[in-house]
């Protein structure tokens, strides 16, 4: 599939083939639901506590004798009858990691990258190398691509400094590494913006078995 690469300015510079078995596949919303599902679970941090009747203060002596009160019997107070006591089945620190295999990983990514391309929402460039650490000078760049009022995903090759600060302070623009882009960041957007190398690094990526 012939695609067209633009410069910063918008204007067309070339073209170039993306693989079809990557960016043209029928895209399989059920894997795709499966994979954001999992990313978002293993988002999860897991260290939810309450303090069971083991970890409460106090509690070390009987606080009355058995017999004789005409009240029940007691041999702690912090039981979970009384106030201030442990809880009683509370929840308690523990991992929500799911493992995905990597097929449907795979499969996932390749469906929402063919799902980008169909709806004209993948934006190649040559090259996102800028010369000024500036947001204003990004923004401007943004309002000649026609993206300015998008949620915006940059997926690059290589960690550049000055584009990091020009989009750190941008609320709808998220710059991630094309290797490590998930499923999950691929669908909360409204538009890819990717350096033509980042494309051979993600056919490469997500070709291989």
């Amino acid at each position: 599939m012939k695609y067209n690469i633009h410069d910063l300015n918008g204007k067309v510079v070339s073209e170039f083939n993306l693989d079809d078995s990557v960016f043209g596949i029928n895209p399989n919303h059920g894997v795709v639901r499966q994979a954001v599902l999992a990313e978002m679970t293993n988002m999860r941090q897991g260290t939810h506590a309450s303090k069971n009747r083991a970890l409460v203060n106090g509690g070390g002596k009987k606080p009355f004798k058995q017999k004789g009160r005409g009240g029940a019997r007691a041999g702690t107070i912090r039981s979970p009858l009384w106030k201030g006591g442990g809880t009683v089945f509370g929840p308690e620190p523990h991992s929500y990691k799911h493992k995905l295999p990597k097929k449907v990983s795979k499969l996932a990514r390749k469906s929402l990258f063919s799902s980008k391309v169909l709806a004209d929402e993948f934006f190649i460039v040559d090259n996102l190398s800028i010369d000024t650490h500036k947001t204003s000078e990004f923004v401007s760049v943004l309002n000649k691509l026609n993206l300015i009022d998008k949620k915006i995903l940059i997926l690059v090759s290589a960690h550049e400094d000055k584009l990091d600060l020009a989009v750190r302070n941008l609320r709808n623009v998220y710059l991630v590494d094309a290797k490590k882009v998930s499923a999950y960041d691929l669908i909360d957007c409204n538009q890819i913006i990717i350096e033509k190398a980042s494309v051979d690094i993600l056919t490469k990526l997500l070709i291989a078995s």
